[in-house]
């Protein structure tokens, strides 16, 4: 892992270009494919409590399955990120504090020390679509035989069953018993 110190940040600005092989970075459901290409610049900001800049560039591709027909599909990410951290609150004050807007977008560091690698893991999540779709007219698999509707057609019939009407279906008619 890659860590840059406040303490470093004190003296000056950090530079990091960064390659990290598939493997590093755990990203979940998703595969890295290649290295993670990152670099750019840590920096302490002035006149604030140990607030710290990273900003840069990072690309990466990744592998994931579509949501709908679990085909593999490739995303590549190539973004600029722009992220901020302070200090973690000690605990003598409530974990349940009143944000603003501003501060929903901050991140937070303990031990006087940021992990790179854990940042550059937050954006490109962040980066990646919701929902995982090999192309926006997938038709998905068939909920029966599990056959990929984007290969082919299966004979399966689904029968759409409204089940507001299911306690009216189970009522029998006749006269009632005395």
């Amino acid at each position: 892992m890659l860590f840059v110190s406040v303490q470093e940040l004190e003296l000056r600005k950090v530079p990091f270009s960064v390659d990290l092989p598939p493997g590093e970075i755990d990203f979940g459901g998703l595969r890295q494919v290649g290295p993670l290409h990152a670099v750019g610049l840590a920096e302490l900001l002035s006149n604030t409590l140990g607030e710290i800049r990273i900003r840069g560039n990072v690309r990466v591709d990744l592998d994931a399955e579509c949501d709908r027909c679990l085909e593999p599909i490739r995303h590549a990410v190539d973004s600029e990120f722009d992220l901020f951290y302070r200090p973690t609150p000690d605990n003598s004050i409530p974990h349940e504090l009143a944000i603003d807007e501003g501060e929903a977008e901050i991140g937070f560091y303990d031990d006087g020390r940021i992990d790179i690698a854990e940042a550059l893991r937050e954006h490109v999540l962040l980066s990646m679509p919701m929902q995982q779709i090999c192309k926006t007219e997938c038709k998905g698999m068939c909920p029966q035989c599990g056959l990929n509707r984007n290969t082919g057609d299966c004979q399966c019939q689904i029968k759409v069953v409204d089940e507001r009407w299911t306690a009216l279906r189970d009522l029998k008619v006749g006269t009632p018993k005395q």
